[in-house]
This record gives structure tokens, sequence and C-alpha cells, in this order.
């Protein structure tokens, strides 16, 4: 007899808030790092809109052998800020990886902010002062308070300073953010913020530098998460040049970071000058953060693996 084919599960993005906590969600990022899977170069599309920055259309495949296969279609639509709507949109396929049965439609845009928060956590178990306590967030989009929460997973993290273009939404955000475990508040000089905090969050769809490198501290670490093309940057040339950078992926990172193509292209840094990635420091193949005094900076920019590490967590919880 044929075998039946299982319902597809149509997992939503409450269903991925239940299931992906953040603690468990970087251990399993970690571990794929560690263990690795077969990740193609994604597809990226840019696709012009009348009156309005280019939007941009991603495809990001990634597969274990004999596991499962997965799929995310990601668009990002800058313009939509002025709708009031979510600049990112996606959907998440992940298929059986015997029979290329599809198993599973997730909500893309939940998974992504959670693998996306969690990477930058993972990255902070490494890179940061293990006493930090003290986050600075920069942009007040949807992305900011996953990044929050996932960083007060990685660090004891206290108190968060919320810095965005509209004084009003940075209120709002630490608003909702503010709790008896978290002190939440807006701050309106993003450079003595930049100067107050232990670990400093970038999330924006910044052209130009926000956090500049001249008021980095000794000790600090710089996360930065919004730009994904070569004409986007959220610091400058003076902060790479300071800092022992690590980036989620070379790959990604030296094709699609403002910040790391623009400085090797002007000399600032040589490709060499990358400290490691997620894979090293999964592996332990690069040190992380080596003094107290270091200024550490990573720069991610997405890869499939963490969708994907991501993905087979919430089948598997659901």
């Amino acid at each position: 007899m044929p075998l039946s084919v299982p319902e597809m599960k149509i997992i939503s993005a409450a269903d991925l808030a239940a299931a992906l906590d953040y603690g468990a969600l970087i251990d399993r990022i970690e571990e794929t790092f560690r263990e690795g899977c077969t990740v193609p170069v994604r597809h990226h599309h840019s696709i012009p809109v009348t009156g309005e920055p280019d939007a941009t259309l991603l495809l990001m495949p990634a597969w274990r052998d004999g596991h499962f296969v997965g799929v995310k279609v990601v668009t990002v639509f800058p313009g939509n800020a002025a709708r009031s709507l979510p600049a990112i949109a996606a959907s998440y396929l992940l298929f059986d990886g015997i029979t290329g049965v599809l198993q599973a439609l997730l909500d893309g845009g939940e998974l992504t902010a959670r693998r996306t928060a969690a990477a930058s956590a993972l990255a902070s178990r490494y890179l940061s002062r293990p006493d930090s306590t003290r986050l600075l967030m920069v942009g007040t989009g949807t992305m900011a308070p996953h990044l929050v929460r996932a960083h007060a997973c990685a660090r004891s993290i206290r108190e968060v300073a919320v810095w965005g273009r509209s004084p009003e939404k940075a209120k709002s955000l630490a608003a909702a953010l503010d709790g008896p475990d978290l002190k939440a508040s807006p701050v309106t000089d993003l450079e003595v913020a930049v100067g107050a905090a232990d670990v400093i969050s970038c999330a924006t769809l910044a052209t130009d530098p926000l956090v500049l490198g001249g008021w980095l501290k000794p000790g600090q670490h710089l996360d930065l998460v919004g730009a994904f093309t070569p004409h986007m940057a959220e610091t400058d040339d003076a902060a790479v040049a300071r800092a022992r950078v690590y980036v989620d992926t070379r790959d990604g990172a030296l094709v699609e970071s403002g910040e790391l193509v623009g400085a090797v292209k002007r000399g600032v840094i040589g490709e060499g000058d990358i400290q490691g990635d997620l894979f090293d420091l999964a592996r332990g193949t690069a040190e992380g953060r080596a003094g107290v005094d270091e200024i550490t900076l990573f720069k991610s920019v997405g890869t499939a693996l963490e969708d994907f590490a991501a993905a087979t967590l919430a089948i598997e919880r659901t």
C-alpha cells in the first residue's frame, strides 16, 4: 500500500513565539553552526518601486541530507515605513529530506526576527564582556524587542536605553520593555547613550552611519544587524578600524555588509582582519573576546543556516 502523506503543519507567529524561546534557539543555532548544513548562495534580487527605495527579494535555501530541506522567501520594502507596515515579509517552507513532501509552512517574519536576534545573542556570548549589564538599542522597528530580549538571555542585562529617529517610538518601545527585571528608558542623545552602554545593538535601515567609532569606549561590544546591502551602513570606518571584527558568515558579510565592504574597499581593513565567523566561534577555531578593554564588533547579514536551525527546532516543538 502507498504511504499516506502527512498533513502539512501551519506554524503561526504565535506558535513560533511559544516554541522558540531564546535560550533553546541560541543553543540550536550554535549547534547547527558547529555541525554544519548545506547552504547554497542565496538569491538576491532588486525590485524597482516607483518613487521609493528599491525593494529586495531574497530566496534562502538550506538542507541537511536525509533530514529536512528548507527555503525562506523574503521581501524587503523600505517604503512600507510610510505606510505603518513592516519593511520585511517572509514565509518559510520546510520539506521532508527523504520524500520532498512539504512538512510545514512557517511564519517567516517571526522566524526571521527570532533567529536574527538569537544569532546576535550567540555572538555576544563569545564577544561581549561577561559582566555586561547595560544595553543600548538603536532602532525601534520589528527587530528591536527581539534583540533586547535575546541579548538579555545571553548576558545579565538589567538596563536598556532605546534610541530611535522618532522619539515617540523610542518612548513607546521602552515602555513596552520596562519591567521588574529590565529597566528600559528612551534616550535622545545617541552619543551619550553609546558611551554609557556595555552592548550596543543596531537594527535600522540606515544608509549613513549612526554609531561613530570615535564614541566607542574600551570594553564595549557593537552588534550590527540592519545593513544588508553594500549601500547601507550603521557605523563608520573608525569603528571598524578600532574593533576586533567578527561576522555571522564571511561569504555573506564580505558581499552584503555596507560597513565591511566599504571598509575593505577603502583599505581600512583587509579581509584577513576579520577575526572569525560563527562557524569559527562555535567550533573553537577562532578566539572570541581576549581582554576586558577590547572593543568587539559583530556584523550579521543573515544566513539560511539560522533559518533552518530555527525551523527544525520549531517543527520538533509544535
